[in-house]
């Protein structure tokens, strides 16, 4: 379960693939249907998340460590690891101009990074649950923070979460030239065959990694667009 030599079998798609992102759409779906309900445990979801989310990361770097995997590439400092810091920090503070860019690259990259994953441990590995359960524990922050925290985002907040994605991504690429690393996914697609393998490379693959950006912007913002029409009919109406 913990060895880094065995159960290299992962398969897309495969049964236990496609169950553990059943459950992710499952445990999202109980935290927005039953939100009356659960609303009175709101400091209890916020905690489990939390918890969630730095044993996820501490684990982690501890297995690559203990199994002697560890190097710079290691570094907390992919697009999901931003995203659960960012949430960490929300956690303990308020922040608006901080949700803003956690909602764009925390609520569907980690899900889109579910349906083609960059593994190769196959379950019950250890490896495999951390990767799913801190690529679920991500998007359930993002649905917490709107659904039990009442954090709302204007239209304009597409292009500030993008300009601000970008201003991250220009000294990550500058570390990824030092270092001979990957963050960001910004040197290269992922070593598994996943959605940037189709990007191309060279020019053309920066390009395809800006446009699919606003792409999965616009897609993103949609849940909130129907969100924020709902409430203004409501109130219309009250």
């Amino acid at each position: 379960m913990f060895s880094p030599s065995e159960m290299m079998t992962f398969e897309l798609f495969s049964g236990p693939h496609i169950m553990v992102f059943l459950v992710f759409l499952a445990i999202s779906f109980f935290l927005i249907y039953f939100r009356g309900s659960l609303r009175p445990h709101r400091s209890a979801i916020k905690w489990t998340l939390f918890c969630l989310l730095v044993i996820c990361e501490v684990s982690g770097q501890i297995w690559n460590m203990a199994t002697d995997q560890w190097d710079v590439s290691s570094l907390p400092l992919q697009m999901c690891s931003f995203s659960a810091f960012i949430s960490i920090y929300l956690f303990f503070k308020r922040s608006l101009r901080a949700f803003s860019l956690l909602y764009f690259i925390g609520f569907l990259p980690p899900i889109l990074s579910m349906v083609t994953p960059e593994l190769f441990y196959q379950f019950p590995h250890f490896s495999f649950l951390r990767y799913f359960l801190f690529h679920s524990a991500i998007p359930w922050a993002v649905l917490y923070f709107v659904v039990y925290e009442g954090y709302r985002l204007p239209k304009k907040s597409i292009w500030t979460g993008f300009l601000l994605a970008n201003l991250i991504a220009v000294p990550i690429f500058l570390l990824n030239i030092w270092l001979d690393t990957n963050f960001f996914y910004l040197a290269s697609p992922t070593e598994a065959e996943t959605i940037l393998s189709f990007f191309g490379s060279g020019v053309m693959y920066y390009i395809n990694l800006e446009v699919a950006a606003i792409f999965v912007f616009l897609i993103s913002y949609l849940p909130m667009w129907a969100l924020l029409k709902r409430e203004r009919r409501v109130r219309e109406r009250g």
